[in-house]
């Protein structure tokens, strides 16, 4: 059977031919020498999914009888069983009622906690966030909920909020509106929850700048890369000479956006640029009135005017 290398005592190999590469016989179990066809070990055990399909799972979708991957996030590494749906008499009692139901297997914690990852991947998807998002959210919600720290919030609010502070946290932030918009609850709550989980956890997230939107902004108005460039050195510049003191970064950026847009040949008009970024015509108008005598300081040197600065619209 196996026999020994002389150069490796632990090193499955042919005795005749010990670097040959070996192939690997699933179906049988077997190691096979690919020079002389010897049989130098048996029994291997695969390590793949098991696709075995039986008599009364012919009308599954999905043949594998494997579970999901390790969750380390629940109780017990998630080495659970999750009772699938009923099929025939003998899943029901004579009432109709399920003879096996998850419930009665799960805590109410874990529920809660699969719950909330569910709702929080729901979220991601509908934005189209990366995993590596959806993770650092989950991960916070853990904290949260193992804390016990913010008592009375519901799940859903907790949520919302953890995935607002995962995108602030990644680098990519999202605007409490575009959380709002794909969440059960309302931006107060959600913003009070912001509040309380990050004097809970003692963590922080960086401050948002105009550039963190720009681009995503810019896109979503189908914007070339010049006006997008253009923009962003306009909120920049605006910024570090305190033209618009008080204002939100979302509100410079749009008033940036609208101004860069109305100089070149790709106009876009506030209701455009407000439903994008999720503010209102007057809050781009306002901060759009302030960055106007200062047009000409703003603009990047080179570039090129579709309209010239003296006939931008004034507000």
């Amino acid at each position: 059977m196996a026999s020994s290398s002389r150069y490796d005592t632990n090193k499955v190999c042919c005795s005749s031919h010990p670097d040959a590469p070996l192939i690997e016989d699933y179906r049988a179990g077997d190691q096979i020498c690919s020079e002389c066809g010897l049989v130098v070990g048996d029994r291997v055990i695969d390590v793949g999914s098991e696709w075995r399909t039986f008599s009364n799972e012919k009308n599954g979708v999905d043949p594998s009888r494997v579970g999901g991957p390790e969750n380390p996030l629940l109780n017990g590494s998630d080495l659970t069983t999750m009772i699938g749906p009923g099929r025939g008499d003998v899943a029901f009692d004579s009432f109709g009622v399920a003879r096996y139901q998850n419930r009665r297997s799960m805590s109410s914690s874990d529920r809660a906690l699969i719950n909330a990852m569910k709702e929080i991947n729901s979220m991601a998807d509908r934005i189209n966030l990366p995993r590596t998002i959806v993770d650092r959210a989950n991960n916070l919600f853990k904290q949260v909920h193992d804390g016990r720290n913010l008592k009375g919030r519901s799940n859903d609010a907790i949520a919302s909020a953890c995935l607002y502070i995962a995108c602030r946290q990644e680098g990519v932030p999202r605007t409490f509106k575009e959380i709002c918009a794909v969440s059960k609850v309302s931006k107060r709550e959600i913003g009070r929850c912001f509040k309380l989980i990050l004097k809970a956890l003692e963590t922080s997230v960086d401050l948002i700048t105009t550039g963190d939107f720009m681009s995503r902004f810019c896109s979503n108005l189908g914007l070339p890369n010049m006006v997008q460039r253009a923009a962003t050195h306009i909120a920049k510049k605006a910024v570090e000479l305190d033209i618009v003191p008080g204002r939100s970064p979302i509100s410079v950026a749009a008033a940036a956006i609208y101004m860069a847009s109305q100089a070149s040949e790709d106009k876009r008009s506030q209701k455009e640029i407000g439903d994008i970024a999720g503010v209102a015509d007057v809050t781009i108008r306002q901060s759009y009135k302030l960055m106007y005598p200062h047009a000409a300081n703003l603009f990047p040197e080179d570039f090129k005017f579709a309209t010239p600065i003296d006939q931008l619209p004034q507000m």
